[in-house]
């Protein structure tokens, strides 16, 4: 029996019992209502999402984490929660006795900015052409803000002749912060922009776009909405990068799952289904692939809650709320919507009656006769895959192989903070004057809690270190929050900077340390920028003396340099341990939905070639075409969760639906006939989901931009590679193995000759 027959029998079986005309009315316009309600209430919060969102990386790391620990006990030693930004000035050589008085007028302004501590007195470089001095920045408040209204009242009131910087971790994470401003509006419209562009091409329809993108954004309003509360109630911690993919996900995953029901709906319109009956129709058609696809999407993602990372569990949490409002949209909203307009959506090519595609009812003939007509691309990759099998999926392995190969040029270990975001940064530039005068890890120290009796040993470690530079201890009691301290005779001596006192003047009293918990704070400032890969190695080795003078756990050693270390040594452990987790889950996932076994090997197999041919491609451009310094160790791991996840989606469509053909015409018909079927609407959907996360690009944040690229590019070879011709190849040289132990592999069906 023909699939055309099978579908009119299904046609006439719907028209059976139709619902009446309220309700096949009344239910589509329930639904529009119901999603523009949620619309229209989440719509508002993309104005608010700053209002629960953080940049500071130390609220990311595990409680654990050394570095993590140093940050909780810090207020108990400087009598605050801040967080330091340094402020460089310089002139046009040695500066003058008048300038250096002008610099204290300037640290006079900065210290009335709201936000801002008690600005340290201006420190003079040993070559006297630079003066540093350290603001401290109330993270209670917005940092970005503060720092922005220091730099302002810097323009304000620098004098002529002088040039400053903001830069320190405050400026780092202002600038970041600013990295991110776009991210709702210039992201989002890009996003937008790019999906309705392809989607015209593809329908040459006005309004069907327009239906598809309502779907998308609607499904992204009420997953911010939902989001929002989240992180407000402190379930998660939400942050400019989660924030961004959140909405580049739930746009491209929603367009797709929307493509895969329009495809359904024209189908069956153009069987000569009535609306409601093509509505029904398209919706069987589409739920098992939409559902299964999203599950996976899910299930990988949730993985991630594997991490020691808040970010990134909270990237598994919110991306998979975000997963679940774009199906349950392409599932409800869209429907309800083509069941209101009907066909009039493909207006001006309305489907005409009786045009269905047939998956390829002649597709055999494709095979055995070399003078078949052939109608279409996808019908001739077809024809090739049916005759050259073997040798497409070799040549498309091999191809994949040498691809890979570029992986062992990945430089995945981590990135200085001061590259991280792309293009003008004045904290960049402003370390980088900062390192020309004084130590270069001037104004982001090491921070070692110690207690207080073993304070000479940790004095010892700390001057028999390279990479430190000077050692001062907190102190609330001194104006500058901080006193000297230094080993004389064996003995631990704190005195005060400044000039000595005068001949007979009275002894002043000797400054002491706080002491919190029976701890000192120690302050060394690192000889390296403290972003840099040496002070990293620093931090490691002083945790390293320090464990073996003094036993692990005594001394802990934190601070922004310690930061980044801790973050990175997690993310290569999340990675490590989560990859296999994803793989292990979607197999699962993959046997359960094609009840199969060598089917779901064949495919997950087919992803790893393929991520690693990405992963390639993208060290080689990342080095050699765009001259990135490195990336983040979690960039593997954020691609590798998307591509496989969403790379995966496309094989469920494919293989959905060879398996639905397989069923009626065997193995081998049913592989070219589900290829040929599916072939439009997967590429379209490929497309899509490539250029909404290549819109990741248009943000200056070097994450983003290496994630972009990575995902759009690893998007379009499993489009155009992997999903059309290395599986549909394979699958085919294999014949009805694929299906072992199903009972379709037991069947002949139509599937003879051990095909």
């Amino acid at each position: 029996m023909t699939l055309l027959s099978d579908s009119r029998r299904t046609a006439l079986s719907d028209r059976s019992a139709p619902p009446t005309r309220s309700l096949r009315i009344g239910i589509p316009v329930l639904l529009v209502l119901i999603w523009l309600v949620g619309g229209s209430i989440g719509g508002p919060y993309f104005g608010k999402i700053d209002e629960v969102s953080t940049n500071d990386q130390s609220s990311f790391l595990p409680s654990s984490a050394e570095a993590t620990q140093v940050q909780e006990r810090l207020a108990d030693f400087t009598g605050g929660d801040t967080i330091p930004a340094v402020v460089v000035v310089t002139g046009d050589g040695a500066l003058s006795p008048e300038q250096l008085a002008s610099i204290g007028d300037l640290a006079a302004a900065i210290g009335e900015v709201d936000g801002v501590g008690d600005v340290s007195p201006g420190i003079p470089s040993d070559d006297g052409e630079a003066v540093q001095l350290f603001v401290p920045i109330d993270t209670s408040g917005d940092v970005g803000e503060t720092v922005e209204a220091v730099r302002a009242a810097i323009a304000d009131d620098l004098p002529s002749g002088l040039d400053a910087w903001v830069t320190g971790p405050a400026g780092f994470t202002a600038d970041l912060v600013q990295g991110f401003l776009g991210i709702d509006g210039l992201l989002l419209g890009v996003a937008l922009g790019a999906v309705f562009i392809i989607l015209v091409i593809v329908y040459r329809s006005p309004l069907l776009p327009i239906l598809v993108l309502l779907t998308s954004t609607f499904a992204l309003c009420v997953a911010l909405l939902t989001v929002w509360w989240l992180a407000k109630a402190g379930v998660f911690v939400l942050n400019g990068q989660v924030q961004g993919i959140l909405f580049i996900l739930v746009i491209g995953a929603a367009t797709d799952y929307a493509l895969l029901y329009v495809a359904r709906f024209r189908e069956a319109i153009a069987q000569g289904r009535r609306r409601w009956d093509a509505t029904t129709a398209a919706w069987r058609g589409a739920f098992e692939p939409i559902l299964a696809s999203g599950g996976t999407v899910i299930a990988g993602l949730l993985c991630l809650l594997l991490s020691d990372l808040a970010t990134n569990r909270a990237l598994g949490l919110i991306a998979s709320i975000g997963i679940v409002f774009a199906v349950l949209s392409a599932l409800t909203f869209l429907p309800a919507l083509l069941a209101l307009v009907g066909r009039a959506a493909f207006w001006p090519f309305l489907p005409k009656t009786g045009t269905a595609p047939d998956a390829g009812a002649d597709v055999e003939a494709l095979v055995t006769n070399p003078d078949a007509p052939v109608h279409g691309f996808w019908e001739r990759l077809a024809r090739l895959i049916a005759r050259h099998a073997r040798l497409v999926w070799i040549v498309t392995t091999v191809v994949l192989l040498a691809a890979s190969a570029g992986v062992l040029q990945l430089k995945a270990d981590g990135v200085p903070q001061s590259d991280l975001v792309l293009g003008a940064s004045e904290a960049r530039d402003g370390q980088d004057v900062l390192a020309a005068h004084f130590a270069a890890g001037s104004g982001s120290p090491a921070y070692v809690i110690v207690p207080e009796g073993d304070v000479a040993t940790a004095l010892e470690v700390l001057g028999d270190s390279d990479g430190v530079d000077s050692v001062a201890a907190a102190s609330q009691d001194s104006p500058s929050g901080q006193v000297q301290v230094e080993l004389s005779g064996g003995d631990v001596v704190y005195t005060t900077a400044g000039p000595p006192a005068a001949a007979g003047a009275p002894a002043a009293a000797q400054p002491a340390p706080t002491v919190a918990d029976g701890d000192v704070l120690l302050i060394a400032t690192l000889g390296d920028e403290a972003d840099s890969l040496a002070a990293e190695d620093t931090v490691r080795e002083l945790r390293g003396a320090f464990a073996d003078r003094l036993g692990e756990g005594t001394v802990l050693v934190g601070g922004p340099t310690a930061i980044d270390l801790d973050t990175n040594d997690t993310s290569i452990r999340d990675r490590t341990v989560i990859i296999p987790v994803i793989l292990l889950v979607i197999l699962v996932i993959l046997m359960l939905l094609l009840r199969a076994v060598v089917a779901p090997i064949l495919l997950i197999l087919s992803v790893i070639v393929s991520f690693g041919g990405v992963l390639g491609v993208s060290a080689l451009v990342f080095n050699h075409v765009f001259h990135f310094p490195g990336a983040d160790p979690a960039v593997p791991l954020y691609g590798f969760v998307f591509l496989v996840a969403l790379g995966v989606d496309y094989n469920i469509f494919l293989m959905s639906r060879v398996r639905e053909e397989s069923l009626r015409h065997g193995t081998r018909p049913g592989i070219l006939r589900g290829l040929v079927a599916t072939g439009g609407v997967i590429t379209s959907a490929g497309l899509v989901l490539a250029a909404t996360f290549a819109a990741l690009g248009v943000i200056p944040i070097l994450f983003l931009a290496q994630l972009a690229f990575i995902v759009a590019f690893g998007v379009l070879l499993d489009t155009f590679v992997v999903r059309s011709l290395l599986v549909p190849a394979a699958a085919y040289d294999l014949g009805r193995v694929i299906w072992w132990p199903s009972k379709l592999w037991r069947r002949d069906g139509g599937d003879s000759g051990g095909r």
